[in-house]
């Protein structure tokens, strides 16, 4: 099983800082990772999470609501070669709850297990 931690709140660079910080505990083990990022500073700040780290930014747009899409072919894409963990950056704290539920249907369900929220 995959684990997914859900990164939410503040601007992107907070969010980006505090997957780098996760990161760099994570990375201590050995395991692969993956990074999905709801779009970006859009100033060149952003954090670069360099390879081996997969790092998709998808377009600004709530993962779980209009952007539903886009979060299912990634994931589809991601778990193909499944990491050991996925961290998902988005900015809505108040969305947090319906992409769990999200995340914990039918078929994520089978490959995802979700630990605790990072909220920003």
């Amino acid at each position: 099983m995959t684990r997914v931690t859900l990164v939410a709140g503040g601007d992107a660079a907070a969010r980006e800082k505090a997957i780098a910080e996760r990161l760099s505990v994570l990375q201590q083990v050995p395991v692969s990772l993956a990074v999905i990022l709801e779009g970006g500073t859009g100033m060149g700040n952003e954090v670069s999470f360099a390879p081996p780290i997969q790092t998709i930014r998808l377009a600004p747009a709530c993962p779980c609501c209009v952007g539903n899409l886009t979060m299912r072919v990634t994931l589809n894409r991601i778990l193909r070669q499944p990491p050991a963990h996925i961290l998902i950056g988005m900015a809505q704290v108040a969305h947090l709850e319906a992409l769990r539920k999200f995340l914990t249907q039918s078929p994520y369900d089978q490959y995802l297990t979700l630990t605790d929220n990072l909220i920003i």
